[in-house]
């Protein structure tokens, strides 16, 4: 029986402050009955391993008792229900949250982090698992993820989701709903998930973090309605609000239109988090004015995208001029730069925004964003293009505006039978169906590097992969960082009144 991974369990619930002393007892009830247990026979001691050792006793022998069934999926409901047996009330987490924020927001963002790992909302072995490495590029350094931390759903579990009756609640998967729902085969478990209420811009608003934490800290504020995105005067003066309180983050907003957008445009919320992006590094390479602002600084970023940067010590005052420069890109047309506001009644311009604190001042970047297709470019014409979707076809959204690259999981094992094939020199038209793809990219990568071998190949792809991905941002960017780009980034600026 699994008697000892219960007392292993309990001691991780002790050690990391889930649970109190005086818990024990009731925590162990709790264990049995979800286990299907009627009594049990405690060990001595428990023993300090990782908690992915534990769970995976506990639902090893939950399914070879019938339990639970043997996929992915019913897993991982069952080891969250576990978890969010011994997970704190949300009133003792607020509780808990606020009183470290009067002494040090950033203490409190510190807490609620780890909480929220040792919870296992934030599954540190699949994180872990995540390949991330860092690229020079005439940008900065890129940061470049193989996302490995979303469990791939059996066919199974797949077929069941489809066939599994399809409900309105919660509405999506960030509707403050979630936080202890216990999930169903096409919608996570979330009894150990827990958000913090916040008011920025007087209104109703939540912190949790990210269960994927693709940078560090990665957290999700999220709107207490559920209420679609957008991008208007109200989401500078939301974002500023929250680095005014939380000035040790960054946070930033998804774009308000498909395929510029996130993959959650149901859902207003935003990202942010304590990383500091290549973005972030880049300079500032032409400083322009702005009529009535000139306590404001601006200036257009070194960036492969188009990027407007603006600084304050008034937040208001970027407020302003955010929304001016907003109201301008809403109905700019320019033919030249192939930038269209509407074709056929549907809008095309928004911005991606991002804010910080640097120096003492209120930091915006406004990074303009079009999402115009075309028969050539059916996906967008700012997006990125056909020859690189053996890399990156995804939506081009926050995090990756900002210099990070995040990859699916299928690039881990394409890469090295790739790598295997580059050092054999085997001939593209042998190489297998899933690296027809990666064909041509190949064959460039050979002709530009001659001495590659086995010592070198891993490190040349991955070099590579972050060169792909900055043309990847290149193509996103609606003025290009050539002569006539700038030219049109400058006319477009010239125009806002």
């Amino acid at each position: 029986m699994c008697y000892q991974a219960i007392e292993d369990l309990l001691g991780y619930a002790l050690r990391t402050g889930l649970i109190e002393e005086c818990d024990r007892t009731w925590a162990a009830n709790r264990l049995l009955l979800t286990l299907g247990l009627e009594s049990w026979e405690p060990p001595q001691t428990a023993r300090e391993r990782p908690l992915e050792d534990i769970l995976k006793e506990l639902l090893d022998d939950a399914a070879a008792r019938g339990v639970i069934q043997n996929d992915i999926t019913s897993r991982d409901l069952f080891d969250t229900e576990l978890m969010g047996i011994l997970t704190p009330r949300p009133a003792q987490v607020i509780s808990e949250f606020r009183r470290r924020y009067q002494a040090d927001p950033k203490a409190a963002t510190d807490w609620f982090y780890r909480f929220s790992q040792d919870t296992d909302y934030i599954r540190r072995y699949r994180i872990a698992r995540d390949v991330k490495w860092k690229v020079a590029t005439p940008y900065g350094e890129l940061d470049i993820t193989i996302n490995l931390s979303k469990p791939e759903k059996d066919p199974k579990a797949i077929a069941a989701a489809k066939a599994a009756p399809q409900r309105g609640y919660p509405k999506c998967l960030l509707c403050r709903e979630n936080e202890g729902y216990a999930g169903r085969l096409n919608h996570p478990a979330r009894q150990n998930h827990r958000i913090v209420p916040i008011t920025i811009n007087q209104e109703d608003w939540f912190l949790q973090y990210s269960p994927y934490v693709y940078y560090n800290e990665h957290c999700i504020v999220l709107n207490g309605r559920h209420t679609p995105m957008k991008i208007d005067k109200a989401t500078f003066r939301k974002l500023l609000d929250f680095i005014r309180q939380f000035p040790h983050y960054f946070v930033g907003s998804n774009a308000d239109l498909p395929i510029v957008g996130g993959s959650i445009l149901s859902h207003d919320h935003f990202q942010g988090g304590r990383h500091v992006f290549a973005m972030e590094k880049a300079p500032v390479e032409q400083h322009v004015t702005f009529r009535g602002f000139a306590d404001v600084e601006a200036g257009i970023v070194k960036w492969p995208m188009s990027v407007l940067r603006l600084r304050c010590k008034d937040d208001q005052r970027l407020v302003e001029l955010a929304d001016r420069i907003l109201a301008a890109w809403r109905g700019y047309t320019d033919e030249a730069a192939f930038v269209f506001a509407e074709t056929d009644g549907e809008p095309h311009n928004t911005i991606t925004p991002i804010a910080r604190m640097r120096a003492g001042q209120f930091e915006l970047d406004l990074v303009l964003r079009n999402n115009i297709t075309t028969p050539e470019h059916p996906l967008g014409v700012f997006h990125p293009h056909a020859k690189l979707h053996h890399i990156k076809k995804e939506n081009i959204g926050l995090i990756e505006v900002m210099g990070l690259a995040v990859l699916p999981s299928r690039l881990k094992k394409e890469l090295f039978e790739l790598a295997d094939a580059l050092v054999a020199r085997t001939p593209v038209s042998q190489y297998p169906e899933e690296l027809q793809k990666h064909a041509e990219w190949a064959e460039d990568i050979l002709a530009r590097h001659p001495e590659l071998n086995g010592d070198t190949v891993h490190l040349i792809l991955q070099d590579e992969v972050g060169h792909v991905f900055a043309q990847v941002l290149a193509d996103a960017g609606v003025y290009k960082m050539d002569e006539a780009g700038r030219a049109g980034f400058v006319r477009f600026l010239a125009s806002v009144q």
